[in-house]
Formats: C-alpha cells, structure tokens, sequence
C-alpha cells in the first residue's frame, strides 16, 4: 500500500462537493481556486499535492479555517461517506468503528490513525504517509471532527473530547473548543484527539451486522487490488494528466509523486518503450480533446487548463496533433445538440 500512496493516488470523497454545495461554495470555484481541471469533480483520483490543494482552497474561500471545520463536518450527511468510513459508521461500537477505520484509511486519504488506549483514556494520533510533507490545517482539523461525529452519530450521544491537540493555528479556538467540548492545544508537537475510554464502549445505535458482512469483504478486496501494480507509463499519464493546470511538469516532480529518483523513473519508461517527453506530449493531446468535447469552455480556458502560456502555443500544438485548429476541430465534431462527440480509443499515439 505505501506505493499506492507514493504514486499519490488519492480518491476524493464525493460528499465533499455535496458538502459545500450546501455551505454555498461551489465546487468549480474550489478546483480553480486549487487550479486543478473540472474534471476533477467528477474523476474524483487526485495526487497527494492535489488532493492539499483542494482542501486548502476550501479553507481560503469559506475564510476562518474553525469555522470551515465545524460547518462541513456538521453538514456532511452519513449516506455521502465513502464505503471505508459507512463501513465504521455500521460497526458494533465506538471502539470496533475506530479500529476499522484506522484498517481501513489507506483506501482513503494519505495520513493514518494510531490509537492507543492506557488508563481511562484513548489517544488518537494524526501521522502523514508523505514524511515532510503535512496536510494543511483545515484536513487536519476536518480529519479528527470527522471522529467525533463518528462516535456522536454512531451512539446517539453528544459525545466530547478531553483534549484536542493542533499544531498549526486552526482560526477561531473558541468554536473549536465548544464544538469538540474540550480544551484546545495550538503549537501542539502533533495533532492528537484524546477520548474517554468509557466512551469506545458505547454501542451503536446504526449497528448492522449483514451489512458488515457484506462491506468487510469487498474493501478487503478493495486493498488488495490497489496493491496490485500498475504500469509506470499508465501512473505517469494519470498525474501528469491532474498536473498540467499547474504548468508543463517536470519529471523531477512526477518521480517525486512515484517515490523515485528521476534515474528509475527514466529506466522504467524505457523499459516500456516510452519516454517521459512523449508521455507529456500524449497527455497533453488526450486531454485537449476531452475538453474541446465540453461546449462550456472557451479555447483560451482550454490552453491554460493544459498548461500553455498563451493561446497560441497551443494552436500549433494542437495544429500537429490533428492537422487543424482547436476551434475548427471541435466544430466538425460537434453533433445536432451542439454538444462534442468523443472517440474514446483516440490518442495521441494511435
């Protein structure tokens, strides 16, 4: 699993444009403010610096980052979970829903769980799979919310914390300390919530054996297929793909996404009888014709979701790709509806 999370393949939880839908942020405004593709709405993979970005373009556009917190994790309706958290949300109780969902946070985002339990009390420790390289406060923040609303919708009781530990600023403490019902620790060594052991005992009221049965093995499955390996062309492709709007990416970065010296990640795309120029140049290709296919953006958009300087370098781009003009091309493709028809087994290198 930790190649999974090297090659930065990350799946966003759909809810989350739900949630801020309904916060009134519109989830085109947090992918340009992230200055990522559309696409990434609803092609929901992203790399580990993608998936930071996201969240933190959430934070810059709802303002204080407490508030950001509270409001999503509130708003975020249980059926919206991802199957690796609904599958805890069914647990026995607080305790097995914990342990699961520490199992089973490789499906998910790219940090880990370690619990502990000594005393009367439970510690839950934040830790990044990416070492140097931290999420930004507000997942921090939204992360151990998350727990807690867990544990209070699980059991039906308005369950609080006994100490919750940041070691970022988090915006407005005070909301923060009413929210988790405990005290606030800024400029903490780590990011830790701490439970009262009587707490995990607590059985839930949204138990559901059969359905546990059910989900358990399948996100079982689900690991082991994200163990499986990929080709390194197909994993270059897809971040390179998520990267374009930030700019032409350099190899340096994608091998650092992949967790290798640029040297491997030369060898290995020579071994596939590929290089990492033509994989740039096939990508930039594949994608132009997605977003000619979509009537509602304009060339100059397209240019820069693709990571051109100007408009006119992607004329002659595009010019040798498919000896014609970006405009005139997706014209001829057009259909009666005015919309764009699509040849999915097209690329570059067909």
């Amino acid at each position: 699993m930790k190649s999974h999370h090297a090659a930065g393949r990350i799946k966003f939880p759909a809810g989350f444009w739900t949630g801020v839908g309904q916060l009134g942020i519109s989830a085109p405004d947090v992918a340009r403010k992230a200055q990522l593709p559309l696409s990434v709405i609803t092609e929901p993979m992203v790399t580990t610096a993608q998936y930071y970005a996201i969240w933190q373009a959430y934070s810059d556009l709802i303002g204080d980052t407490a508030k950001g917190i509270i409001e999503l994790a509130t708003v975020f309706e249980t059926a919206q979970f991802p199957p690796p958290f609904l599958a805890t949300y069914h647990a026995r109780d607080y305790r097995d829903a914990l342990i699961r969902i520490a199992r089973y946070k490789q499906l998910c985002p790219p940090e880990s769980l370690r619990i502990t339990e000594e005393g009367e009390y439970c510690t839950i420790e934040l830790k990044w799979l990416t070492a140097g390289q931290p999420g930004p406060p507000m997942l921090v923040g939204i992360t151990l919310a998350s727990l807690l609303e867990l544990g209070r919708r699980g059991t039906g009781h308005p369950l609080t914390a006994g100490l919750v530990e940041f070691s970022q600023s988090m915006g407005d403490v005070q909301a923060l300390e009413a929210y988790f019902g405990c005290p606030i620790q800024i400029g903490a060594k780590g990011n830790r919530m701490t439970l009262r052991r009587g707490d995990l005992d607590r059985p839930f009221v949204s138990y559901n054996e059969e359905l546990l049965e059910i989900l358990t093995p399948a996100l079982d499955r689900s690991v082991e297929e994200q163990q499986r390996s990929r080709s390194i062309s197909e994993m270059v492709k897809w971040i390179l793909k998520r990267s374009l709007a930030g700019g032409r990416p350099d190899i340096q970065t994608v091998a650092r996404e992949l967790g290798m010296s640029n040297r491997s990640l030369q060898r290995r795309l020579a071994d596939e009888k590929t290089s990492y120029k033509h994989l740039l140049i096939q990508s930039r290709h594949e994608q132009a014709r997605e977003y000619l296919a979509n009537p509602t953006l304009d060339i100059q958009e397209v240019a820069f979701l693709l990571g051109y300087e100007d408009q006119n370098s992607f004329y002659r781009a595009f010019r040798q790709w498919e000896g014609d003009t970006p405009s005139h091309w997706r014209t001829k493709h057009a259909d009666a509806n005015g919309n764009t028809t699509r040849n999915p087994s097209h690329t570059a290198g067909s």
